[in-house]
């Protein structure tokens, strides 16, 4: 008999410690040099909110069945951030008000599904955090089609891998390998130092052009 489930074992969670540090960066900060790991501007937020952080749970699951979802949200941890790949399907929403009550009840901190979502006013009401491709009322159902559960997915054109550290906030979504997280984090905060730096000289009276060097650039030509 051909398995229609792929289950993976959960993944070791990011420490908290990082996470709060991860928590200081913003991922338009990572992005002026990072070029790999950001979800599709397309998956956005539903509303906005603070920055979110957690350890990547990952699942891909087929048009209108969301049976392994509701698996999955049986043995998510606090701190995780369940990431959905919907194979390509943009019409059925796998993620509504129950689901979030189940989530936020077991201390899931976010969800992020390349697809569409429903319920926004209970998603809103719980103070839940979800990033998605819109809204739709029509929803999944419990079909038994089958699944793959943390394993590598693509999510918004980025690969996820299960225990990958993941902020995001209004801006958008990055997921991070744990083993690259802390070069990341010290880039990151020594490039928003410095841009906090440059606005504070801007606001005293430097000109921008000058300051990043664009001006000469034009002048030399």
């Amino acid at each position: 008999m051909v398995e229609r489930y792929k289950i993976g074992a959960f993944p070791e969670q990011v420490p908290a410690a990082k996470l709060e540090r991860l928590r200081q960066v913003e991922p338009a900060t990572v992005g002026h040099w990072r070029h790999w790991g950001f979800v599709s501007g397309a998956v956005a937020r539903l509303r906005r909110g603070p920055p979110v952080v957690g350890t990547a749970v990952t699942l891909a699951i087929p048009g209108e069945d969301s049976t392994l979802l509701h698996h999955l949200i049986a043995g998510v941890r606090p701190g995780d951030f369940v990431i959905i790949d919907r194979l390509g399907d943009h019409r059925y929403a796998c993620w509504g008000g129950g689901v979030t009550v189940a989530a936020k009840t077991a201390g899931v901190v976010g969800a992020a599904v390349d697809g569409p979502c429903t319920d926004i006013g209970e998603i809103e009401e719980l103070d839940f955090h979800v990033w998605c491709r819109g809204l739709s009322p029509v929803t999944t159902r419990l079909r038994d089609l089958g699944g793959a559960m943390n394993v590598p997915v693509s999510c918004g054109g980025a690969v996820v891998q299960p225990g990958d550290a993941v902020i995001a906030d209004d801006n958008g979504l990055l997921v991070i390998p744990p083993d690259e997280l802390d070069a990341v984090i010290e880039a990151a905060l020594e490039r928003q130092s410095r841009g906090a730096a440059r606005d504070a000289k801007i606001r005293a009276g430097a000109r921008l052009g000058e300051l990043s060097g664009a001006s000469a650039m034009v002048a030399r030509q």
